[in-house]
């Protein structure tokens, strides 16, 4: 399994993923700072691997505290808390990741537990979200596998795989299981500008997995979709709202319109953390604009005029409309989502 990001004893070991594919290294953080750094460079990206690094630069803190007592510690704890959510906006699971933290260590507090032992608690706590992140990704795996065609082509869009998560994957997941099923799947994967996540991560993971992948440009799907090659969309999410629309990685929008067009099933696949019920509409998620660097420059060589303006959004937002199902750890919710969605934050959930 691809180790994504580790808890060492020196510090959190992250595969650079801004080195991927060409160069296997590895970044160590030795403070929550650090940790913040390598969420900001990209070093690790996708959702649920954002929230769980925050954890563990949460626990990474809470070691080196000097604090005399809990009381003593409570206002640095805040603004390491502070600090990481300030990393990036869009990805609800880093929020989702730190809110945890914040309760366990308001209970711990109210109940007059020694420093030592809450450092203790904390670092637990980051262990379990690790944890409890490859079982949904399993658990997504085995419910989404099903319902990908048993041969034939699937569209992916940015990476939403291990290197998203902390092992396995969301949307890649989806398609190890159904090749663990038996199912002869082609995967064509997006090259997902600007960054290229699809060319770089998602080809990588399926090679080294030896499932049959094919990196197309971004402008390429309708022409795809319209010859018959693409029997299925998956994709990953950022954030889900309450109704069922959700933000992923720049460009799925198109994808989704596309495959309506074609009549083609697409597929959202995400953990419940990343659901966030408090988000009435996509409307209302924030969009992260990145540096307008990395639409100008590519490999270190500019490839736009001077002065020319850029625009670089990291994220749309599909509207729910177009989603056939969302792929969840606690089963597939089908339209009407704002319905679907709140049986299963109430435990309610038709699992097929």
């Amino acid at each position: 399994m691809i180790q994504t990001l580790q808890w060492t004893d020196q510090g959190v070991r992250f595969i650079d993923q801004t080195k991927l594919p060409l160069d296997e290294s590895y970044v160590l953080a030795t403070s929550y700072e650090q940790v913040a750094d390598v969420i900001v460079t990209m070093v690790v990206r996708g959702a649920p691997a954002i929230g769980v690094s925050a954890a563990y630069g949460i626990a990474l803190g809470a070691q080196q505290t000097k604090a005399a007592s809990a009381a003593d510690y409570a206002p640095e704890f805040e603004r390491m808390c502070a600090h990481l959510a300030g990393t990036r906006p869009t990805a609800v699971n880093l929020f989702w990741a730190i809110d945890r933290m914040k309760k366990l260590f308001a209970a711990e507090l109210a109940a007059g537990t020694s420093l030592e032992r809450i450092k203790e608690r904390i670092l637990a706590e980051a262990h379990a979200m690790y944890e409890e992140d490859i079982a949904a990704c399993k658990a997504m795996g085995d419910f989404g596998g099903a319902l990908l065609p048993d041969e034939g082509g699937v569209l992916t869009h940015c990476n939403a795989g291990a290197l998203a998560t902390c092992g396995y994957g969301t949307a890649l997941g989806v398609i190890r299981s159904a090749v663990a099923m038996g199912k002869n799947i082609h995967v064509y994967a997006d090259e997902t500008r600007p960054f290229l996540q699809g060319a770089r991560l998602t080809a990588w993971e399926l090679m080294a997995d030896g499932i049959a992948t094919t990196v197309i440009c971004d402008n390429m799907a309708a022409s795809l979709m319209r010859a018959g090659k693409i029997r299925a969309v998956v994709v990953g999410a950022d954030r889900i709202a309450a109704n069922g629309d959700f933000a992923n990685k720049i460009g799925t929008y198109n994808v989704a319109i596309l495959a309506k067009e074609h009549g083609i099933p697409f597929y959202c696949a995400a953990p419940w953390s990343t659901i966030d019920m408090e988000t009435a509409t996509g409307d209302a998620i924030p969009i992260e604009e990145r540096n307008a660097k990395e639409v100008t420059h590519h490999g270190g060589k500019q490839l736009t005029p001077n002065g020319v303006g850029i625009c670089n959004p990291a994220f749309d937002v599909t509207p729910a409309k177009y989603t056939t199902a969302i792929i969840t750890e606690r089963g597939v919710l089908r339209a009407p989502f704002a319905e679907s969605l709140r049986d299963g934050t109430g435990g309610k959930l038709n699992q097929r």
